[in-house]
């Protein structure tokens, strides 16, 4: 199965420096670079921007 080499695993660490991380899955054939979200973080309580972390 092809399930691994087209939507990989990856975490998304928070930018505030608190550690927080989200799991999800993406497309590498719609984002071949390192994904950067604009999400919650639970820790700050506010929302900043997560960056892929390999």
């Amino acid at each position: 199965m092809a399930r691994n080499e087209l939507r990989p695993i990856v975490k998304l660490r928070s930018t505030a420096g608190t550690g927080f991380t989200y799991v999800t899955r993406k497309n590498r054939r719609n984002d071949p670079d390192r994904l950067v979200l604009r999400k919650f973080d639970p820790v700050v309580r506010r929302h900043v921007e997560f960056k892929e972390d390999r």
